[in-house]
């Protein structure tokens, strides 16, 4: 197979290696699924010395509709066409029989949860917003809360082992939690002798709202009505903050009962290395070192209880269906090792997560805009009342309230946001202002907890 995959790859909005130049693309190895559907996984070799490894499923001779032609076709082999089948009904719609039929094709495994029932008679579409992997939905767009939908996810970059966000969605499926959408099936294989994860299907909540949309609308309702509190708005997410909370919870203790939980000291270790990592990103960040080491360290060295968790929560991690909430995207942290994303930790670390998101939510509608201090106090208003109501309701359901873990919590909170500040750094810096803040006052509150 002699196909273009280093000139296809870096147009592709999955593919990682953006600020690398590809040496090589080349397939290492190619399963064939049926006479015009291969299984390719790509070894692609950098000029700095990196490596990475990318499944494609390549389709031939079968073009995709016009509006994913440019994306889709790879190139020519003995004047035949490749193109990346997922954008294709048939091809994906394979996939999902494979999975329902729970067939093997040479070391890949098409693997059904038991029970389910796959809608490989339905519609198909490609979800086009992802960065990180391809997602198709088969199904629904007939009534709100169409039954069948299902959602297929490729995970694009290969990683030997096994990939939590299937892992958690098995557990959390076979328990029956509420508050995950149902796993129907998976596709797994070997990579360097190891399970691997490739992808997996599950139940599509079609007429849910992400709740970090929903938060959006609620800060610019507030925003608008200048002279109403923020539970006078129509737009008050209070009640939805509490109700979240309770499903974060419910998650974390059926993953808990599950998986079992042990004990181990705070990672203060790795919070410092990242701290220091951040400076050199961003210089302004030395002033506050000495006393983000201090917070880091009053989290203590006594141990606590860790557990598997959800690893990178925030408001885009939810969904708001019309009976309650679902956690989504169980992959935790990106770019880091899978063996750190299947690490116990705190259930602190996601409780922290959310209540930076709130933050975030709050002060993203005003990036760009001049200097407000009424807008800048609404903000801090809202962000006060939904993070109060989000740790209301965990600890209604958890039985602890999280807050009463005051170091620990602002260790996680502090960590999280020197991540962000470098991220913003080099990917975003008009909006470096929301973490830089946010460290300035999770540092204030430290000191005056001394």
């Amino acid at each position: 197979m002699k196909l273009p995959f280093a000139e296809w790859l870096p147009h592709q909005r999955w593919y990682a290696g953006r600020n690398r130049t590809i040496e090589a693309a080349e397939p290492i190895a190619v399963t064939p699924l049926r006479e015009d559907l291969d299984h390719v996984v790509l070894g692609v070799r950098y000029a700095d010395g990196g490596e990475d490894r990318y499944q494609v499923i390549v389709g031939w001779d079968r073009r995709p509709l016009e509006e994913f032609q440019a994306v889709a076709t790879i190139g020519s082999d003995e004047g035949h066409t490749a193109y990346d089948a997922l954008y294709d009904e048939s091809a994906a719609r394979s996939l999902l029989t494979l999975i329902a039929s729970g067939a093997e094709k040479g070391e890949i495994r098409f693997v059904p949860e038991p029970g389910a029932e796959l809608p490989v008679e339905e519609a198909v579409r490609v979800v086009d917003a992802e960065q990180s992997n391809t997602s198709v939905i088969f199904g629904g767009g007939h009534a709100p809360g169409a039954a069948g939908a299902a959602i297929l996810k490729l995970f694009r970059r290969v990683v030997p082992g096994v990939n939590p966000d299937l892992e958690l969605n098995r557990v959390l499926g076979r328990a029956a939690s509420p508050h995950a959408a149902r796993l129907l099936g998976a596709i797994e294989g070997t990579l360097d002798d190891r399970p691997t994860s490739l992808g997996m299907v599950s139940a599509y909540a079609e007429n849910a709202a992400e709740g970090w949309g929903m938060a959006l609308a609620s800060a610019r309702d507030l925003y608008a009505e200048a002279d109403l509190r923020a539970d006078e708005v129509g737009g008050d997410l209070a009640d939805e903050s509490y109700r979240l909370g309770e499903a974060v919870a419910s998650v974390h203790h059926t993953l808990a009962e599950v998986l079992g939980t042990s004990m181990a000291a705070p990672p203060v270790g790795a919070m410092a290395e990242r701290l220091a990592a951040a400076v050199e990103t961003v210089p302004e960040l030395a002033r506050w070192a000495g006393a983000a080491q201090a917070t880091f360290e009053a989290a203590g060295t006594a141990e606590v209880p860790v557990q598997r968790i959800h690893g990178d929560l925030h408001l885009g991690q939810v969904l708001r269906t019309p009976e309650r909430w679902l956690l989504i995207d169980f992959e935790g942290e990106p770019g880091q090792p899978m063996a750190a994303r299947r690490r116990p930790d705190s259930v602190l670390r996601d409780v922290a997560g959310m209540l930076r998101s709130y933050e975030y939510a709050a002060f993203q509608l005003l990036v760009g805009e001049p200097p407000d201090e009424q807008l800048a106090y609404r903000a801090r208003e809202w962000i006060d009342r939904n993070a109060s109501a989000f740790c209301d309701g965990y600890a209604s359901t958890a039985g602890f309230d999280p807050r009463e873990q005051a170091a620990l919590l602002a260790a996680y909170e502090l960590d999280k946001a020197v991540y962000e500040a470098a991220y913003e750094a080099r990917h975003r810096p008009s909006w470096s202002w929301i973490p830089l803040q946010s460290i300035a006052r999770l540092l204030r509150g430290a000191a005056r907890a001394h």
